[in-house]
């Protein structure tokens, strides 16, 4: 078990986090169908309801994946959420949004009436999957900072007042420049309609009502959802096999742009590409077996297995493969990658330790989402005392 086995190993629980995520943004996709799909206060308090069972998962994940990547690679944690606050905080707040919705739009005392707060799910719904994309698509297009690792402390200051400037932003912006690099916004627009994708099969497998029954009814989202991730997924997908890439010389540690880097990744790891392909596979069984067979209730976790594992692989080419998993625009030389950013040998290795418990927390999660979903959910269920 080696230090370089131990990066690798860490890069490829944060990857798994990730797509982890973006599965459970459909609970985020779901909520943008609460006026499309829900044409009566009981149809929309029912989207709602089973949207409400699950987003407590989404952010748990989102936590445990920043925390998971402060652990082992701290130097991007301080670089992307202390540099780029402003786009960070922005998707954080709509997630607090989205949790006081569900709590209080149905509340005695609400002011602002119950459509305010499911408008309110409906702009997480979109900020959130579009914002996190955004970020996400920064490990293939880079992101404008510097870092300076002879800057450790400010020797000006004193003892109490010390404080870390390894890493700085380059611009006023803070994160917010990401949005005007349209591959990111490309690569953001794929995710919320996969969310969206996403969100139409589970309200299709988990709300028994005769309206959502209709096929003809989640049909029609779903075949727009379906086109129009697939144009903005390819058009991003075939942009990094053909653009310039971000390698890294494994003997000096040099950050180089070189021509179809991303394209050798898959090629140099071939089973990487044999597993991006299957997730492809699953995704589109999964979306085109929804369409054509009305009574097939599967397909949101035929084309969930294929999202987190088309997701991992695509993270994992930024980073395996000698490749500078978050790019510096600003120095090429300040680029981030597995060895100049990785916690400390021990630091690893006794994380590595701990997520042997990863098990048998799944287990749990397991067993919990079971036991919310051991049955559909009912226009009679939500008139309950624990109904949002």
């Amino acid at each position: 078990m080696t230090y370089i086995f131990l990066q690798h190993y860490w890069c490829f629980v944060v990857a798994l986090l990730a797509a982890l995520l973006v599965f459970l943004m459909f609970v985020q996709g779901a909520n943008t169908l609460i006026f499309s799909l829900g044409r009566t206060p009981d149809e929309r308090r029912l989207i709602v309801n089973s949207t409400g069972r699950k987003w407590e998962f989404t952010f748990t994940t989102l936590v445990t994946f920043g925390g998971a990547f402060f652990a082992s690679y701290p130097l991007f944690y301080s670089t992307s959420f202390g540099g780029a606050y402003w786009l960070w905080m922005i998707i954080l707040f709509s997630f607090v949004l989205q949790a006081v919705s569900y709590e209080f739009q149905n509340k005695m005392g609400n002011l602002l009436g119950a459509k305010t707060f499911q408008w309110l799910l409906v702009l997480n719904g979109i900020l959130g999957p579009l914002l996190l994309g955004g970020a996400v698509a920064t490990f293939f297009t880079g992101s404008n900072f510097i870092v300076e690792k002879g800057n450790i402390v400010n020797s000006q200051l004193s003892t109490v007042n010390c404080q870390l400037i390894i890493s700085s932003w380059a611009n006023a912006s803070h994160g917010l420049d990401a949005l005007l690099n349209p591959w990111n916004i490309v690569l953001g627009l794929a995710v919320v309609f996969l969310a969206r994708i996403l969100g139409c099969l589970y309200i299709h497998k988990q709300v028994e009502d005769a309206q959502f029954d209709d096929h003809n009814r989640i049909l029609r989202p779903l075949w727009t959802s379906t086109i129009l991730f697939l144009g903005f997924f390819l058009a991003f997908l075939g942009h990094i096999l053909t653009c310039e890439g971000y390698a890294v010389d494994p003997s000096t540690g040099l950050v180089f742009m070189e021509p179809y880097k991303y394209l050798h990744n898959l090629l140099t790891m071939w089973p990487l590409l044999v597993v991006l392909l299957i997730g492809v596979i699953f995704v589109l069984f999964g979306i085109l077996w929804s369409i054509t067979h009305k009574e097939y209730k599967r397909g949101f976790w035929v084309v969930g297995f294929g999202t987190v594992v088309t997701v991992t692989v695509l993270l994992l080419l930024t980073a395996w493969n000698n490749t500078a998993y978050y790019p510096s625009t600003a120095d090429l030389q300040s680029s981030l990658t597995m060895q100049n950013s990785s916690s400390s040998e021990f630091t690893l290795r006794t994380m590595f330790y701990v997520s042997l418990l990863i098990p048998f927390v799944l287990a749990y999660i397991i067993y919990a989402w079971h036991a919310i979903d051991k049955k559909e959910l009912t226009l009679d269920e939500i008139k309950s005392d624990h109904a949002y």
